[in-house]
């Protein structure tokens, strides 16, 4: 049963409060610049990252008890472990060949551990809190200002499927099609190197959809997915643009990106406008598939292949 919608009165104190939720960290962020860039900008980096982590709470810990919304644990934190390796992954293994970050002032000055070298530990706390605040987002909009197109736990159309694992072919027709495209415009247009950086977030958006799509799909709100994506992308360019790119928190590394570059936008890599798009439909996608196993108390080889587990 659905819940009546709130007041006009709450919902206008709900949008103002949505708006702080915005406006507050990206006013401590802006305060760290002492000037035109590239003027210092002290922890610059660090105090930004409350662009994430400030909406996780305020979402987690005050709209969710407040409009009695319900959230299985089980599936949040088992969204967050299986996405949060990933981002983790990115850094470990490849931010020597992707990343850089000319300003040490900008961070607390700790290395955290990576291959070639280490990171400022604020990347792993980007990581982390970005997934959080994607997907709280998105199940905030789910349950609670478009629950309307919502799929509830308890739905026949959720919780009755054969298997989980469904083979998309399109998915996977469209990551061999982009990481080629990639690959031949960075040999003729993009100058020496290979397009790594594009080449991962092919991958890491496309594989969940080739394994997962079909049955996920049904169950996508997909209204919500789409203000989702729209606002964490809005923000985090403006964020690289206007802030991390000009003040050397961090940049890319041109032999591994694909060669295009926003000049507008402080000679932002093409790849970044495509980073949060990737990361809010992966985000979506496995969350998802994770609630309709969860939903179905079906054990998790159950779920996915439809076969029961030899007793």
């Amino acid at each position: 049963m659905r819940k009546s919608p709130p007041s006009p009165r709450a919902s206008f104190w709900l949008v103002l409060a949505m708006f702080g939720l915005i406006a507050a960290p990206a006013a401590i962020t802006l305060h760290t610049v002492r000037g035109p860039a590239p003027a210092p900008t002290p922890y610059g980096y660090t105090v930004s990252l409350l662009l994430f982590i400030l909406p996780v709470f305020i979402i987690a810990f005050w709209f969710f008890p407040q409009e009695e919304i319900r959230v299985s644990q089980k599936a949040f934190w088992w969204t967050i472990g299986l996405l949060f390796p990933l981002g983790a992954g990115l850094d470990f293994f490849f931010a020597r060949y992707f990343f850089y970050f000319p300003n040490a002032g900008a961070t607390l000055g700790i290395r955290a551990s990576a291959l070639g070298g280490g990171v400022p530990v604020e990347e792993y706390i980007f990581y982390f809190a970005g997934f959080l605040a994607i997907l709280l987002l998105y199940i905030w909009l789910d349950a609670y200002w478009l629950d309307a197109y919502s799929v509830p736990d308890n739905d026949a159309n959720r919780i009755n499927f054969e298997r989980l694992f469904r083979f998309h072919p399109q998915s996977v027709t469209l990551a061999i099609f982009l990481v080629l495209a990639g690959i031949l415009y960075k040999r003729n247009f993009g100058g020496p190197g290979f397009p790594g950086y594009f080449t991962f977030l092919v991958l890491g958006a496309l594989l969940p959809s080739s394994l997962f799509l079909p049955t996920a799909r049904p169950v996508i709100n997909w209204r919500a997915f789409s203000l989702t994506m729209f606002m964490v992308v809005l923000i985090s360019l403006l964020w690289e643009v206007t802030l991390a790119l000009p003040y050397g928190w961090w940049n890319f590394r041109d032999e591994q990106m694909l060669g295009v570059r926003i000049t507008a936008w402080s000679r932002l890599p093409i790849e970044e406008v495509f980073l949060w798009v990737a990361v809010t439909y992966a985000t979506v996608i496995v969350y998802e598939i994770v609630r309709r196993w969860k939903a179905s108390g079906k054990k998790l080889w159950h779920a996915l292949s439809g076969r029961r587990s030899a007793a």
